[in-house]
């Protein structure tokens, strides 16, 4: 069980300028990869998104003296181009020996929540992304302001879902009756070319639902001596309740709800996997801080501004 320490964000600097996304995700790219890149790894997972591509520079900027004997495991198309252009080699996801696991996954996200359960899957890459994450000894998500949340689907519309083509229609059907208000399926931005299709060559849905509630808001509400299951009624969800409803559903693949244990949990059970919940996220604000949710063996959340080591790095 995770409890959350109080997630509100700190006031900023009155002087501080605006910053553009851009540089907000350079800057948490930056502190994510000093503070969790480890320089004796041996497989580093790369995730996908426009985030990623800071990590790698990031993690080039080290100078390592063995860098070419680290093995980065993509999440897709994408993320493999950019370790190439970045010079890195690369390694598939199935060619990793067996029972090795990643030394740290670095990755974006969608929405983190305050408890850092996770939305992803914009670039429909999710059942690669959540493959990775839960073949890592840590997670560690990268992302800007926009993504910085208390609950999932504040901002973000949709929880996207990789599906069997052929179990499509029946999915959407039962997403309504999950109380989805309009799932939708994915579709190029060529309409001509048809729905959107994964590098599993499935499609992918995008299913709305109202903000997510989590265990501790179940906690609470039983402490005041309300009843609240989190299993749809009131169209309310706990998060992985509805991961696990949607999962459950035939045809499904993945899910975008990235929740249940984060690494280090998984490694106090021992079952030589990961974890889906990030170890810690970094988000990159409009004015130039990093605001770092940290977790901790026990699922217990922080909140930390980390703008003045940050700033150091700059000087130095």
């Amino acid at each position: 069980m995770s409890t959350t320490a109080p997630t509100a964000t700190p006031p900023a600097p009155a002087s501080a300028p605006a910053i553009d996304i851009e540089t907000a995700k350079l800057n948490a790219a930056n502190l994510a990869v000093r503070e969790h890149f480890p320089p004796n790894a041996d497989y580093v997972g790369i995730g996908s998104g426009s985030t990623i591509v800071y990590v790698v520079e990031a993690i080039k900027a080290l100078d390592l003296p063995n860098i070419a004997n680290i093995a980065f495991v993509p999440t897709g198309y994408q993320s493999r181009q950019v370790i190439h252009r970045a010079g890195l080699r690369d390694i598939k996801f199935d060619s990793l020996p067996t029972g090795t696991l990643i030394d740290v996954a670095f990755d974006g996200a969608d929405e983190v929540d305050e408890e850092l359960n996770c939305i992803k899957g914009g670039g429909a890459c999710l059942y690669q992304e959540k493959l990775v994450a839960t073949q890592a000894r840590k997670f560690v998500c990268v992302a800007d302001y926009r993504k910085f949340q208390v609950r999932l689907l504040t901002k973000w519309p949709s929880i996207p879902i990789e599906v069997e083509p052929l179990a499509t229609n029946r999915i959407l059907s039962q997403l309504r009756l999950l109380g989805s208000p309009n799932p939708v399926l994915r579709e190029g931005h060529i309409l001509k070319a048809g729905p959107i299709k994964t590098d599993q060559d499935n499609f992918i849905i995008d299913a709305p639902f109202p903000s997510l509630i989590l265990l501790s808001d179940i906690q609470t509400a039983k402490a005041e001596g309300n009843i609240r299951a989190g299993t749809g009624e009131g169209e309310k969800w706990e998060v992985m309740a509805l991961a696990l409803a949607i999962k459950a559903l035939e045809g499904v693949l993945s899910v975008g709800i990235f929740s249940g244990m984060n690494g280090l949990q998984a490694a106090e059970i021992g079952d030589g996997t990961g974890g889906q919940k990030p170890v810690a996220a970094y988000f990159g604000m409009a004015d130039g801080r990093v605001l770092v949710r940290d977790a901790d063996r026990e699922g217990k959340v922080s909140l930390r501004d980390d703008s003045q080591s940050l700033e150091k790095e700059r000087r130095s």
